[in-house]
């Protein structure tokens, strides 16, 4: 077990413990912070702690975390396209219908099982037992590029990037109808949706800070095909964005409408770019649309 002690100075006092701890415990991650309050494993003053709790000059912070434990995920030979991989790192490119890790539903078969075969123990522990090297992730009908770290360091400066938006996440999509402008942006928080538990939207009282930028690409009369660009990465965060603005994805089951034409959103992760965490320098990496996105642009131009 690692322990991390802090004392709550004047510029943390009266802040909530969930949002002073992103500041002070900078090495973790803020998914990563909240598992741990969830499991007690974060206290004040030598008390159990809760994320609502508001600090106090001079209270005495404790963060325990425990030893990793052992792999729950297991292992699958599943073939996993690898655009780019060093000692720290991966770029993979996943293929609509993938799920990314072993959940409610999908106990295997999922980019964390390839993984774990094509990388074995070389995956950082950060993201979970079931969420291994996982540094972002994108949906299952949601084809393309993914970051992947293979140690803890790796995956705590990539981390660090995406929280202070400096790394660089692009998609093309298609949306239905008409967008008259040809770029704009989309300031509006996201939470869950107040009635529909399983799904988010715009949620003005309890979201948190969403920004998406989108360019026009080309207009298709009944659809527009756009390049997205991600300030933040909330769940779901485009085609919530895009359904808000009157323009869900195409082929959207959740937050728009199903088509038999397609096997999900038409979304694809097209570029990544970042500071490598060991060279510092700035790596780009960019993925073709895949052949249903290709084939969903021609059936809409003819």
């Amino acid at each position: 077990m690692t322990q991390h002690d802090f004392i709550a100075d004047e510029s943390v006092a009266g802040e909530r413990l969930d949002k002073a701890l992103t500041r002070l415990c900078v090495e973790e991650t803020r998914s990563a912070l909240q598992r741990l309050l969830a499991n007690g494993c974060i206290t004040v003053n030598g008390k159990q702690a809760a994320k609502h709790d508001r600090l106090h000059q001079g209270d005495h912070i404790c963060v325990c975390i425990p030893d990793p434990v052992p792999l729950e995920a297991l292992p699958q030979d599943i073939p996993v396209d690898v655009l780019y991989e060093d000692t720290d790192l991966l770029v993979v490119n996943k293929p609509q219908g993938m799920v990314v890790h072993p959940g409610a539903g999908n106990p295997d078969g999922t980019l964390v099982n390839a993984l774990l075969y094509h990388c074995g123990d070389s995956l950082s522990g950060i993201g979970g037992v079931l969420r291994p090297g996982i540094v972002h992730r994108i949906d299952k009908d949601t084809s393309g590029l993914l970051m992947v770290a293979k140690n803890d360091r790796a995956h705590r400066n990539l981390a660090a990037q995406i929280k202070a938006h400096s790394f660089l996440r692009e998609y093309e999509a298609v949306v239905c109808g008409n967008i008259k402008e040809d770029s704009g942006s989309v300031n509006a928080p996201i939470g869950r949706h107040p009635v529909h538990r399983k799904k988010m939207a715009v949620n003005r009282r309890n979201g948190r800070f969403a920004v998406t930028h989108f360019q026009v690409l080309k207009r298709y009369g009944k659809y527009t095909h756009l390049r997205l660009r991600l300030e933040t990465g909330r769940t779901h965060q485009i085609r919530v964005h895009m359904a808000y603005l009157g323009h869900p994805l195409a082929g959207d089951p959740v937050y728009g409408k199903a088509l038999p034409s397609l096997k999900g959103q038409c979304l694809h992760a097209r570029t990544l770019g970042f500071v490598h965490p060991s060279s510092g320098k700035y790596r780009e990496f960019t993925s073709e649309l895949p052949p249903y996105f290709q084939q969903f642009l021609h059936f809409i131009q003819t």
